[in-house]
């Protein structure tokens, strides 16, 4: 019997990104970039919730102290969940205003890993960035067009990341201990009908899950011979993300989006931004969060 995504109710959202399955709360999340805001998701009750900020949020990473870190509209802050308040830490394009942040993730050392693109649509105006345990911020890569995607191997031999300009998931050998990458090549290439690739994942068994804005669909991949191994459609043409959760970790979440779609475009998927939850027969990874020194 195949496997079909099932729609989750009442989460549809501008511009969604950045899903996270917080295990010990049981509960996943994404960021509403447009709209500002993070939102929560439980999937035993069906509750949610969100936190309405004041500028956009491109990715939000746990920290060991509690609270988020965000890679914004204007640099990587603290947030804390209760107080709704944001402390600043860095931002390493303050002299680029038309910037901002959007995808990130966290290595299993505890680094987090975020990319920059321009609001203007500036072809390789951003960049890529490692924000450091200690608060410091280092620059890893220039003229992206669009930061998005980014995972790690199972064994943290191999990160891969996504400038969804380049239609490609490159891969970076990659020391845990250090942080440091080897070189960067290309392994996969979306066919240039499936849209362009966008949020990924990597699930236990070392395939990635791409989500393909303007495809219609997620695929799986596999790293190691650029071979595309199962293809997941959805109602929704702008898919942008997706992570694995449940308390199995056996579920996959997905993001999408309706930005920049006509009236006539949403009359043909009016689910468009919505989330998704589909069941892949594989189990993923665990998210690691932020660890401060």
């Amino acid at each position: 019997m195949k496997r079909e995504p099932a729609l989750i109710e009442g989460t549809i959202s501008t511009l969604g990104e950045g899903p996270v399955w917080l295990k010990d709360e049981n509960i996943y999340y994404w960021v509403d970039i447009i709209e500002k805001q993070i939102r929560f998701y439980n999937p035993r009750t069906g509750d949610q919730d969100l936190i309405q900020l004041d500028r956009m949020i491109g990715a939000a990473v746990p920290a060991d102290d509690g609270r988020f870190v965000c890679a914004m509209q204007d640099g990587f802050y603290f947030l804390d969940r209760n107080t709704k308040q944001l402390a600043k830490i860095v931002d390493p394009e303050s002299e680029l205003p038309d910037n901002r942040f959007n995808d990130g993730k966290c290595d299993s050392s505890g680094r987090f890993w975020a990319g920059t693109m321009s609001v203007k649509g500036e072809n390789a105006a951003g960049a890529f960035y490692c924000l450091e345990k200690d608060g410091t911020v280092r620059k890893i890569f220039t003229d992206i067009s669009c930061s998005n995607g980014v995972g790690w191997s199972p064994d943290d031999q191999a990160m891969y990341y996504i400038d969804t300009g380049t239609h490609e998931v490159h891969r970076m050998d990659y020391e845990a201990s250090s942080g440091k990458l080897g070189h960067r090549k290309a392994i996969v290439t979306i066919p240039k009908d499936q849209g362009v690739p966008d949020g990924m994942c990597v699930d236990a068994e070392g395939m990635i899950w791409v989500a393909h804005w303007g495809g219609y669909c997620i695929t799986r991949w596999n790293p190691s011979t650029g071979e595309q191994l199962e293809k997941i459609e959805l109602p929704v043409s702008q898919v942008t993300s997706c992570c694995f959760g449940g308390e199995q970790l056996d579920e996959l979440f997905i993001t999408s989006a309706r930005e920049g779609l006509s009236e006539e475009q949403l009359s043909k998927e009016p689910l468009a931004g919505s989330c998704f939850k589909y069941k892949p027969g594989v189990r993923g990874l665990q998210v690691h969060g932020y660890r401060t020194v």
